[in-house]
């Protein structure tokens, strides 16, 4: 399926088919994921992937009942490192040379020292992105999916043992459509969305 039609036909699914991906797909999927920009390329998306049935059950418990999450074949549960900007920074841009390199790393600790808000900025916009190339790389491979923020972050946190410095965004449910969802709602006009050069 061209990206084209991945993003013409990508759905927030809510039941799921019991299906089994493979270990090779879901590898597949995130070696795109991580293709996904970030800030000075500082690679802050950490990615928990969840099939076991018995730990999708209780995520279910914590997303307030929704099916999907047990459902899915696939629970990716977004974080992001907020101090992965601080976390040897230079190995981001191994490709450089060491002047180069050096010269970038100073620009990113210049940005993010003492900049809490960037820190957690950019966990959801990096995030944010990685969760559109995780929907839109899993429809080309004919899943789909349901983006999620419906559940109880700190206890989800809790369960998959987040680290102190890292933060949860978001969930994305990944499987295959148990039913055709329903008609789009109807999308704005691009007269209401779209203004050239200022409001």
């Amino acid at each position: 399926m061209d990206i084209i039609e991945a993003i013409r036909s990508r759905r927030s699914i809510k039941s799921f088919q019991s299906y089994d991906m493979s270990q090779d797909e879901i590898s597949h999927l995130l070696n795109l994921a991580v293709l996904s920009p970030t800030s000075y390329n500082i690679q802050n998306w950490r990615f928990v992937t969840v099939t076991d049935q018995s730990v999708k059950d209780r995520l279910r418990e914590l997303s307030y009942g929704q099916r999907q999450v047990a459902e899915a074949s696939l629970l990716i549960i977004l974080c992001a490192d907020l101090k992965a900007w601080d976390k040897d920074p230079g190995r981001y841009w191994q490709i450089l040379d060491e002047r180069q390199r050096n010269d970038i790393v100073d620009a990113i600790k210049r940005s993010y020292r003492g900049n809490k808000s960037l820190e957690k900025d950019e966990a959801f916009r990096s995030c944010s992105i990685a969760a559109q190339t995780i929907m839109l790389a899993a429809r080309s491979m004919g899943y789909d999916t349901c983006p999620m923020e419906g559940f109880e972050f700190d206890k989800v946190g809790e369960l998959i043992k987040l680290p102190a410095d890292h933060i949860i965004t978001m969930m994305v449910a990944v499987g295959k459509r148990a039913k055709e969802p329903l008609p789009r709602g109807g999308q704005l006009d691009l007269s209401e969305v779209v203004f050239e050069n200022h409001f």
